[in-house]
């Protein structure tokens, strides 16, 4: 960097897996603050020591106190001040954007190092609609909140991003396939890696693939939204079938219109002839 940092809190992008993700302006600022605030002192340290980079680092979690972030502003006033997540870009499901929101009530700059994201990352992967998305961080370990969360989202017109763990992927996938029926889904995993992967297909493929193969690494899912992919005929009908068998024609269909995003007066037609 040709000049020293100006003070202010800067929001740096750090590799999700690839280390040649880092860019050089990233590199720069994490040599040319004063200290590093991070998610695990380990990790971080791990990557500065990777790029021959010594630095004070302060840790800055979900746990921290609001003590914490005042030592953390204290330090951007006067001087340059990196903040960094374990992977990827910071605030993306991740308790920094408290800081940021404070550094700004306070009147300190803050500058953000733009750079790796496994939330675009696997969006450019999975060949889902990506004109529009939502990105709704982890989903509950709770079986029944986790259907509350996806239930919430279902006529949402948009592909679904969420952040999943290997050993729950199962049964989010159960959940996909039981509250948002119809719809394709992307698994992407260990993104920028060596064995990086993005697989597509129906909940129960995805399930019956990583039921033989169990998966690895972080993963991101992705679910298309309502009437990207129109289900077949016995699909639907299979559909309208479950939902008749406690529901009136006209509330199947609202049903079934509100999963799929299918019309529901010809949803209403096709359960009338079913009954």
């Amino acid at each position: 960097m040709d000049s020293p940092l100006a003070p202010g809190l800067y929001i740096v992008a750090t590799p999700i897996g690839n280390l040649g993700d880092l860019s050089p302006r990233a590199l720069a600022v994490l040599r040319g603050v004063a200290a590093v605030a991070c998610e695990d002192t380990r990790v971080t340290g791990g990557l500065l020591h990777k790029f021959g980079v010594k630095q004070k680092l302060i840790r800055y979690d979900d746990h921290a106190d609001a003590g914490a972030a005042e030592r953390l502003l204290a330090i951007a006033r006067s001087s340059p001040l990196a903040l960094v997540s374990d992977a990827g870009t910071p605030l993306i499901s991740d308790p920094g954007y408290r800081l940021v929101r404070a550094a700004r009530a306070a009147g300190i700059a803050v500058v953000s190092i733009p750079g790796p994201s496994a939330v675009v990352t696997a969006l450019t992967l999975a060949g889902l609609p990506s004109d529009r998305f939502v990105f709704a961080g982890f989903l509950p370990s709770k079986a029944k909140a986790r259907g509350e969360v996806l239930a919430e989202f279902a006529a949402v017109r948009a592909t679904l991003v969420f952040y999943e763990t290997a050993p729950r992927l199962d049964a989010a996938l159960a959940a996909v396939a039981q509250v948002l029926p119809g719809r394709d889904v992307a698994v992407a995993r260990e993104l920028t890696k060596k064995f990086e992967e993005c697989r597509t297909g129906t909940p129960d493929e995805l399930r019956a693939h990583y039921g033989a193969h169990p998966p690895k690494g972080e993963i991101v899912l992705l679910v298309a939204p309502p009437g990207a992919v129109v289900p077949d005929v016995h699909a639907v009908d299979a559909l309208l079938q479950q939902a008749l068998q406690s529901a009136k024609p006209s509330q199947a269909a609202s049903e079934i219109a509100r999963k799929t995003g299918l019309d529901r007066k010809e949803l209403y037609a096709r359960a009338l002839q079913l009954k």
